[in-house]
């Protein structure tokens, strides 16, 4: 099973190697990473996506909390989050394709951010749902390249995961 991870770490050189360390040590692939600064600057937010079942995810969880530099873990699979990845895609676009694309684009309520004489580039922001179905209809006239941010994941509603000092949500 696919879970998001969010964490709370302290902002300093080393806690993401740390981190990904500690997945390539036990085996552990990770999907997606994303990490930035929260609005308290000693503190970052990460969030990773992985595959494994419950012990494995629970083994995960277990060995983050005992790292020094990690403030909170949750996963956040079982509770409603929001999540969204942004997405540059560049894509073939030359004569009448051209504006197939543009109207394939304004439906996903997308940008188009670079165009050439022969490419548009394409950035689209959304949940993993909404960024497959564009890339599967913009996939025949001939993708050339992709750069994907990794997905962020925040929990819905009034909850809220808060740092030692109370400042910080996730």
């Amino acid at each position: 099973m696919r879970h998001t991870i969010s964490l709370l770490v302290r902002n300093k050189p080393g806690v993401l190697s740390h981190i990904a360390g500690l997945f390539s040590a036990r085996g552990y692939n990770i999907d997606s990473l994303t990490v930035g600064e929260t609005d308290d600057k000693t503190v970052s937010r990460m969030t990773i996506v992985t595959i494994g079942d419950d012990k494995i995810i629970e083994q995960v969880t277990k060995q983050l909390n005992k790292l020094i530099d990690v403030i909170k873990v949750v996963d956040l699979t079982d509770q409603p989050f929001v999540d969204r990845e942004l997405v540059l895609i560049k894509v073939q676009a030359e004569g009448d394709k051209r504006s197939q694309i543009i109207e394939i684009t304004d439906i996903f309520r997308a940008k188009i951010v670079d165009v050439s004489v022969k490419t548009v580039t394409i950035e689209v922001t959304g949940d993993e749902g909404k960024i497959q179905a564009i890339i599967e209809l913009l996939n025949p006239f001939g993708i050339k390249e992709i750069a994907r941010t990794g997905k962020v994941a925040i929990a819905r509603g009034k909850d809220a995961v808060r740092n030692s000092k109370g400042g910080t949500t996730c």
